[in-house]
């Protein structure tokens, strides 16, 4: 794998290591003559794996995401965002969270079939089913596949609303699906911005558009009518939490109706990947990064408790809190997201005619 001779950087890459899969109880290691067995790191090319499912929504009963309808056309993602929660997912299809989750990724081609078959069951009542509730929906292969626009064809088609997460500007390619959905209040469109600092976002998240390239999918949507929500997502302390109020501020002056976000946590494998990406990246201030995640969660990096998992607590996190309210307040004030009409969906009458 190739390494980028003044950083040391894997190129192109968030994570810089594969961890154990603990699904797995052998891997793959470099022999070496000396005795000393290092992790074996292939070449940088994504690969492909095709998947076809029996079904293809899912729904959350956490407690704090409850009755959460979800559908992820891809597993693993190549933007690489080393902080992703999705990375833990990976192992359960044999490969590691670490660089694997970024160059493996697995393909749901028969989707919009699946999804239609859903629609069509006999009791189906309408609900918005969110795309990207665990990797983007809108990640670079969609731009060849199409796999999320064959499901929001069938959005359509159904008249059932749809929640969209994305950081990838290839969603303006489909301003013509999203359009009408918006015109009859069937769409939300939540963009994720992580950072304005570019030199931050190329470590943070290596194969996704700018800031600045976000911030024009929002101005862009915004202007055609589609709303918009951005997810200041997630804020790590000591590393971007300083720029919620610019966010929200630059959000909303492109037409954005709201804001949301999150305090990162490091479950499972992405506490040690996250630990080595940072040692790596911002060794200076590593330690005290660390410290500030731990002190939000009740002093862990790995933090499954409902309710503080993803809002933290603590002076650290009720400051964050406080600021964004302040920002919302501020830049916000009188938006909000239009509600989802749920009187359109088109029932089941006999057999539908499948597109497919």
């Amino acid at each position: 794998m190739e390494q980028d001779d003044n950083t040391g950087f894997f190129k192109g890459r968030g994570a810089q290591l594969n961890t154990h899969n603990k699904f797995l109880k052998n891997k793959y290691v470099a022999e070496h003559i000396e005795g000393i067995d290092e992790p074996l790191l292939e070449n940088t090319a994504t690969q492909l794996f095709e998947e076809t499912p029996k079904k293809i929504v899912s729904e959350s009963n956490s407690p704090d995401l409850s009755h959460m309808y979800s559908i992820n056309p891809y597993q693993g993602c190549e933007h690489g965002c080393i902080y992703c929660y999705a990375r833990n997912s990976h192992e359960y299809y044999g490969f590691s969270a670490g660089l694997d989750f970024e160059r493996k990724i697995i393909i749901k081609p028969n989707a919009p079939e699946l999804l239609e078959q859903y629609f069509n069951k006999k009791n189906y009542r309408p609900v918005s089913i969110m795309l990207s509730g665990n990797t983007d929906c809108y990640q670079p292969v969609e731009r060849r596949l199409k796999i999320t626009r064959g499901l929001l064809e069938v959005f359509l088609k159904y008249k059932n609303p749809v929640s969209i997460i994305t950081k990838n500007n290839v969603i303006l390619r489909d301003l013509d699906i999203l359009t009408e959905l918006a015109s009859m209040k069937l769409v939300h469109v939540n963009v994720s911005i992580t950072s304005l600092n570019e030199q931050l976002r190329q470590k943070l998240e290596p194969r996704t558009v700018t800031a600045t390239g976000r911030l024009a999918v929002v101005q862009k949507l915004s202007e055609k009518g589609v709303p918009v929500r951005v997810m200041a997502a997630p804020i790590i302390p000591g590393l971007n939490s300083n720029e919620v109020p610019s966010i929200i501020k630059a959000a909303a002056d492109r037409g954005a109706l709201a804001a949301g976000f999150t305090i990162v946590r490091l479950n499972g494998s992405i506490a040690e990947i996250f630990s080595d990406w940072i040692y790596k990246a911002f060794p200076d201030r590593a330690e005290k990064v660390l410290n500030m995640i731990r002190s939000c969660h009740d002093d862990k990096l790995n933090d499954s408790d409902f309710g503080r998992r993803m809002s933290g607590e603590g002076k650290i996190a009720q400051s964050i809190h406080q600021m964004f309210r302040m920002a919302c307040n501020r830049f916000m004030a009188g938006r909000e997201m239009p509600e989802y009409d749920y009187t359109l969906f088109v029932p089941r009458k006999g057999k539908q005619t499948s597109m497919f």
